[in-house]
């Protein structure tokens, strides 16, 4: 158990418990931006996999088919190298974030937040204010509380499903999915993954909620590695608000020797982790602003200024300017930019067709009855495009007396052809035993479709 002290008294308040955490619903200016951005992500994510692109659907990870649509791009296992550049991106970003706001990715854009809250809000509508819940818990199993249970993780396992599946809908096509889930026709595996999503779902949002954050997910623990004098926090004015205690409204504070702070605890009601932000910073804190918006209800309605908890910068705190830009926030700002740019340049240059050449090593080259040179190979040809293309082969290099290769190569979108490659030439013409050559692989529909991949050419 964690207690809070009261500086006036002395007293230790076993008043936070470690067991289940009680959110009083507030609103107020942070409030209006988080909901604002939860929606805004949340409408993101369920519209993303219906949107189509060139008769498809514009983004599909498919694990079955080893290949990934993004839009017009489809890339596959060989190009994961731009997934180590995205995820180095999205890290010196929230590290450029983390030092300039703080936790404010926990408090107004993560998922977790954003269903930890929503799940919160059913709990309101069904079981009633914080007072009502908590006289809730306490009372005997009645017809009324197991209806009231029920209605709640009823509607908790609801969002969770449709969480579930709409995040499947970025592994198997949106369309075939919900077509499949109303005939009744989803295959086992399907059930399993959205059932699994559905439990680890219910589980995080509905059970473990502000546990995930400060016991499962490594970013509270190593966050304030990232904090300095300027990172603006959500951060209580002791200065201003001690000596803290209550009083009457029309009461002179300071005949009473109280600063602005009235005790009233609200602050810590409506806390999602539960812990008191007068205390100074506690790793628990994700900056969702709740505590900011509790205080300044509070302060209005004594006719003291509000700010009394807002986020601030320590050097704010104690008179001194905040710099917007200091070496930690221009480093990870240009490491930002910086794989970004690897980003665009990598995506610039890749091609939408990849060639291997691959040699039989028994038998790098055959003599026929005539004394004719013949070197087998094959070229295994990956059609990178989500449009069925027809590709010709040729090859430089080598003086050729025959080449035994399909004039029209046929391969659809995210396919991979097998095409087996005779080469056949007069040993007398070739000036070495080893010859060097150069497949060249030309896309018929899109002439900006063009490899060139090196061989050698093997005689006796």
């Amino acid at each position: 158990m964690k207690f809070d002290i009261d500086k006036n008294s002395l007293i230790i308040n076993p008043y936070h418990s470690e067991g289940h955490i009680y959110v009083r619903e507030q609103k107020g200016y942070w409030q209006k931006i988080r909901r604002g951005l939860s929606w805004f992500l949340m409408i993101l994510f369920i519209a993303i996999p219906w949107l189509n692109y060139q008769g498809q659907q514009a983004f599909l990870l498919d694990i079955g088919a080893q290949h990934f649509r993004v839009f017009g791009m489809t890339f596959l296992p060989q190009d994961l190298m731009i997934l180590a550049w995205l995820f180095m991106a999205a890290a010196f970003a929230l590290f450029f974030v983390t030092n300039w706001l703080g936790r404010v990715w926990c408090g107004f854009i993560c998922p977790q937040t954003i269903w930890m809250l929503m799940f919160t809000w059913v709990e309101h509508r069904v079981e009633g204010t914080r007072n009502q819940r908590i006289k809730l818990d306490k009372a005997d199993w009645s017809a009324e509380k197991l209806a009231k249970k029920s209605i709640k993780h009823g509607a908790w396992l609801v969002i969770a499903f449709l969480t579930a599946t709409t995040f499947m809908t970025y592994f198997i096509p949106a369309r075939n999915l919900y077509v499949e889930l109303f005939a009744g026709t989803w295959s086992g595996l399907t059930w399993f993954w959205v059932g699994l999503f559905t439990l680890c779902t219910y589980g995080n949002a509905g059970w473990l909620r502000e546990k995930m954050c400060t016991v499962a997910c490594p970013y509270a623990r190593f966050q304030s590695v990232m904090f300095d004098k300027d990172t603006k926090l959500v951060t209580y004015d002791a200065a201003r608000g001690e000596n803290r205690g209550p009083r009457k409204r029309k009461a002179n504070s300071g005949e009473l020797g109280l600063g602005d702070c009235v005790d009233c605890n609200l602050c810590v009601e409506v806390c999602p982790a539960g812990i008191d932000i007068r205390n100074g910073l506690q790793y628990e804190c994700i900056n969702c602003g709740l505590c900011i918006d509790a205080c300044n209800d509070t302060m209005s309605k004594f006719a003291y200024a509000p700010g009394l908890i807002r986020f601030s910068s320590e050097n704010s705190m104690i008179g001194k300017i905040s710099r917007a830009a200091n070496l930690k926030r221009v480093g990870y700002a240009s490491l930002t930019l910086l794989t970004l740019g690897v980003m665009v340049v990598w995506l610039n240059l890749r091609m939408p067709i990849e060639v291997s050449v691959i040699r039989d090593r028994n038998a790098l080259f055959r003599v026929d009855y005539t004394g004719l040179v013949e070197n087998p190979y094959t070229l295994s040809i990956i059609n990178k495009t989500q449009q069925p293309l027809h590709y010709q082969l040729s090859v430089q290099g080598v003086t050729i007396k025959e080449f035994k290769a399909p004039e029209q190569i046929l391969i659809e979108a995210g396919e991979m052809s097998l095409v087996p490659v005779t080469i056949i030439a007069e040993p007398w013409e070739l000036a070495h035993k080893v010859t060097e050559i150069e497949f060249v692989i030309n896309a018929i529909e899109d002439p900006t479709i063009s490899i060139v991949k090196s061989s050698y050419f093997y005689r006796n």
